[in-house]
């Protein structure tokens, strides 16, 4: 089954994600299909790539495949974890992406939807971002992600309730661009695509490396880097963390102690 698709229109790429009745969840093979997409991408020298679900989608991605998590006692998103590899593609790579997002973004998608350089959502699409709920510990550089997009109060109630947030909501906060009705978004996508094509794409391409060097210039001493991971290490080594991916298989609530 295709979990996935790259389409070129043009200098124009689109990317969706077609694993619907999986919600779309970021799997070592969805993640490797997104990244064998923006590879043709480069290919092809696309000036603009789109990433999107299938349109009319409820959940545009539920964020990580939890079948695939380490049980324990191994950092589930450490340097090599698929979707740190993702999140590094679409920041690197010498286009504009464009997220176009309709319905749920949980999780890690979260993240990807947010490390794309513009972030279109059609009325009804929320964003939450869910690790505690899983008992896992969010990295230094996806809650930099958020940061980087939005306030630090907004990503502690993020981070802290895992309630989704509403597209109009994160508009105002900035985390959005443009908010569009469903039978609109493709066009108005695609236009605003069409519009970066036009321009210079090696002006774009360093404009872009240089935002993204500029938002990840935060200094950090090895030590205080060494205490986070510590701190980290203590978490997927829990019990809560285990209970997390336990109780999420199992379809229920997870029962947390702070063990």
């Amino acid at each position: 089954m295709t979990i996935m698709r790259c389409e070129m229109d043009g200098k124009l790429a689109i990317i969706t994600m077609t694993n619907q009745a999986k919600r779309n969840v970021l799997s070592e093979a969805m993640i490797d299909g997104i990244i064998a997409g923006l590879e043709q991408a480069s290919q092809a020298k696309a000036r603009v790539v789109i990433l999107r679900a299938e349109p009319g989608c409820k959940v545009w991605s539920a964020g990580h495949d939890v079948s695939e998590l380490p049980a324990a006692h191994r950092d589930p998103l450490g340097w090599s974890d698929p979707l740190r590899v993702v999140i590094r593609a679409i920041e690197e790579f010498p286009a504009p992406v464009i997220a176009l997002i309709e319905g749920g973004v949980w999780g890690g998608a979260c993240e990807m939807a947010l490390a794309c350089d513009i972030v279109v959502a059609t009325p009804d699409s929320t964003f939450a971002l869910t690790p505690a709920k899983l008992g896992i510990p969010y990295n230094v550089s996806g809650l930099l992600t958020f940061m980087n997009v939005t306030g630090i109060h907004m990503v502690r109630e993020m981070a802290f309730t895992a309630r989704p947030i509403s597209a109009q909501r994160a508009q105002a906060l900035g985390i959005v661009n443009h908010v569009r009705g469903a039978e609109e978004i493709t066009y108005y996508c695609t236009m605003l695509a069409r519009d970066i094509e036009k321009l210079a794409p090696l002006a774009i391409a360093v404009m872009k490396e240089e935002m993204r060097v500029l938002a990840s210039a935060h200094s950090i001493t090895p030590r205080m880097f060494e205490r986070v991971q510590g701190l980290r290490r203590k978490v997927y080594d829990s019990q809560d963390y285990q209970e997390g991916v336990r109780a999420f298989k199992e379809k229920r609530q997870p029962n947390f102690t702070g063990e």
